[in-house]
């Protein structure tokens, strides 16, 4: 039975209206899509005021730019010490091989000390680290022991709001704002047009995976 004109117009109209609130769903989802991604590196950017502060602390990786970074914090910070970490790689491996490898956080030490840090106040701590998370729980181990302090870590660009995520996971409440996150100037990263450089691509894509790891509570650990 074929059904009256006006009942067929009506179920047209609804049919229509479902189809332009989907479209215009699905447009929607896309622009938000593409603000995500647009803002994707960004996003990952995240530094603290520069205010004075005793404590310097490198994070490994990024040479030179980090030392580099750190030593102009602890000048411009009213610094009285600079901390360094020591990775395990890539010394462990030429260690194995046989080869001469002095370590990055001696290469650190020579950029800090050329850019006028006195050798005195640099200090490596203990002990050897494979990640991030073990760099910060080792200054956290220091503040421990001297809770009065307030330390700027100084890292790559991308690389700051991990790194304060990771802070939260290692550390009491009583110390979150005993750390504080710069970023090197120098750093290359690019977070306006992260997808236009292979390499900015894979620090966005490392820092999003980290922060994943960081938030579920540390699940996955470097192999040592």
């Amino acid at each position: 039975m074929r059904l009256p004109m006006n009942t067929r117009l009506e179920r047209f109209r609804r049919s229509y209206r479902w189809l332009l609130l989907l479209a215009g769903s699905n447009v929607l989802l896309f622009l938000l899509a593409v603000f995500v991604f647009l803002r994707a590196g960004a996003w990952l950017v995240h530094e603290d005021a520069l205010v004075p502060a005793p404590v310097v602390v490198v994070l490994s990786g990024g040479l030179p730019e980090r030392a580099l970074a750190a030593a102009e914090v602890y000048k411009s910070a009213a610094g009285r010490e600079v901390w360094l970490t020591r990775p395990l790689e890539p010394g462990g491996a030429m260690q194995r091989l046989g080869l001469p490898y002095s370590g990055e956080e001696q290469y650190s030490r020579m950029v800090l000390i050329e850019r006028g840090v006195p050798p005195g106040a640099i200090h490596t701590l203990d002990p050897r680290i494979t990640s991030t998370a073990e760099e910060l729980q080792a200054v956290y181990s220091e503040l421990q022991k001297r809770p009065e302090l307030t330390v700027i870590v100084v890292t790559s660009k991308a690389h700051t709001r991990r790194v304060r995520a990771l802070w939260k996971a290692v550390s009491r409440e009583a110390f979150r704002k005993r750390l504080l996150v710069r970023a090197a100037p120098g750093d290359p990263f690019d977070a306006e047009h992260w997808w236009r450089s292979s390499n900015d691509a894979l620090s966005v894509v490392r820092e999003y995976l980290g922060l994943l790891n960081a938030w579920l509570g540390l699940p996955l650990h470097h192999a040592r």
